[in-house]
């Protein structure tokens, strides 16, 4: 592998450029192949037409898939339909069953059953089973491209097998031990079986405390497994404790990518709308639905207004910083949402924790509160002072932001708990949503305050 710094990449590059435009195979293949995958992925997606015609001929269908696994999805649809349909089926024969079926999962139904019925009829099987467990669980990410070996198997044996079988193999760093019927019973690591006697049995030196998933566990879970554990890998086993499959470190990286992703469009009410490829109107389809709500609920700020007009209209003045009021409601109440969907996402919410936590929303509400508070009984007198009750509408303001920011720091963090419950994304407590909700609470406690103490204005 070529090891490439920032004064050789380009020039590397050019050395490949110059071998493919000449049509000099040999001298391509020999600098193209030494690159590492992500690199030749990268060269690859800036060739033209012709250049890309050119490196699949001079590629086996086996070196192409290296590089068709590394591509983004649009990509790969675009590739795999100008190749001949004998080429793109061998390639895609090689390539792992978890990116082939994350391929196929992209495609339309029919155009997935056609490429799915030119592979082998064992690959064919195999993809089909992968394809039928639910969505987003261990069963449906896992890859079969794993080394399983016997209790009664000698540390030699073991060895001799890996040779032969390595290249076929996702990961060789852990080796999982069956017995006759194929239920999981053992794991070794490649460190354990190299310092091994050669004529030791896997059953003498494989470890029994196995830490596995079901083909039905949610990818979160897996994901929250493996860092946990440290795992470059983590074996995946039927309701029979058979085993089926593995899901390796580099899925657990899309997977966290891909609920990183939604998380950020649930909270901000663009779930799905972020994807570059998706047009206006699809765009706009998908945010419609809460911008709507959001609008039915804005009606509702406007008619707590409308009650409190009479307020309005004796002290003008307190128009002025309904802004101000929503705003940091809105703002603290957000701020809250995040915190506690990130400590859900990374399981620090649980029965002891929860009060906690709460309590220490509720505590961080009251300080923001009593800063903000002070900070207006200093500033408004001083910007108004024109005004003769220039104090007690620093008082009425500076208190109900107190109140307002305690409050919605709560409601920041108890309602996707309270969502959580309910076996609900606690994401989809959007920030929208809560500013909204916060909003409203915000201008009843404003108005109610100020109504309170109007005699003194």
């Amino acid at each position: 592998m070529v090891k490439l710094d920032q004064h050789t990449v380009e020039q590397y590059t050019q050395l490949v450029i110059y071998a493919l435009n000449g049509q000099n195979k040999g001298k391509f293949r020999e600098l193209f192949l030494e690159l590492h995958p992500t690199d030749q992925v990268e060269l690859f997606s800036g060739f033209d037409e012709v250049q890309k015609a050119l490196v699949v001929e001079y590629l086996t269908p086996e070196e192409f898939a290296e590089i068709f696994q590394g591509m983004e999805s649009e990509d790969q649809k675009e590739v795999v339909r100008e190749l001949e349909d004998g080429y793109a089926s061998e390639m895609l024969s090689n390539m792992y069953t978890d990116d082939l079926v994350s391929f196929l999962g992209e495609l339309e139904e029919q155009e997935a059953k056609d490429i799915i019925e030119q592979l082998d009829i064992e690959d064919a099987k195999e993809i089909n089973e992968i394809l039928n467990y639910e969505p987003d669980s261990a069963g449906s990410i896992m890859t079969t491209e794993y080394i399983s070996i016997c209790t009664s198997d000698t540390a030699s044996k073991v060895m001799e097998r890996l040779r032969e079988q390595e290249p076929e193999a996702e990961t060789i760093y852990y080796l999982y031990v069956v017995n006759q019927v194929e239920e999981l019973v053992g794991v070794l690591s490649l460190r354990d079986l190299l310092f091994a006697r050669l004529d030791q049995k896997i059953e003498d030196i494989m470890s029994t405390r196995i830490v596995s998933v079901n083909v039905k566990t949610d990818q979160e879970e897996v994901a929250k497994l493996i860092k946990k554990y440290d795992f470059l890998a983590i074996p995946v086993v039927k309701d029979d404790g058979k085993l089926v499959g593995i899901v390796t470190v580099d899925d657990v990286m899309d997977i966290i990518e891909e609920e990183v992703a939604e998380d950020f469009g649930e909270i901000t009410a663009t779930k799905g709308s972020s994807d570059v490829n998706i047009s206006s109107f699809q765009a706009a389809k998908m945010r419609a639905p809460w911008i709507l709500i959001l609008m039915f609920l804005g009606l509702v700020t406007a008619g707590i207004i409308g009650q409190f007009e009479d307020t309005l209209a004796t002290i003008v003045l307190l128009a002025a910083f309904i802004p101000m009021i929503m705003g940091s409601a809105g703002n603290t109440g957000t701020q809250a949402l995040a915190v506690m969907v990130r400590s859900i996402a990374i399981g620090q919410v649980n029965r002891s924790t929860v009060r906690q936590l709460i309590r220490r929303e509720f505590g961080t509400g009251i300080i923001l509160g009593i800063i903000c508070a002070i900070a207006l009984l200093v500033i408004i007198p001083v910007a108004y002072f024109t005004y003769d009750a220039k104090f007690m509408l620093a008082f009425i303001v500076a208190f109900s932001l107190l109140c307002t920011l305690s409050i919605a720091t709560m409601i920041g963090a108890i309602i996707p708990i309270l969502i959580n419950k309910l076996k609900i994304d606690p994401a989809v407590a959007s920030g929208p949503f809560i500013t909204t909700l916060n909003d409203i609470i915000g201008l009843l406690i404003y108005f109610y305050i100020a109504t309170m103490f109007l005699e003194y204005l």
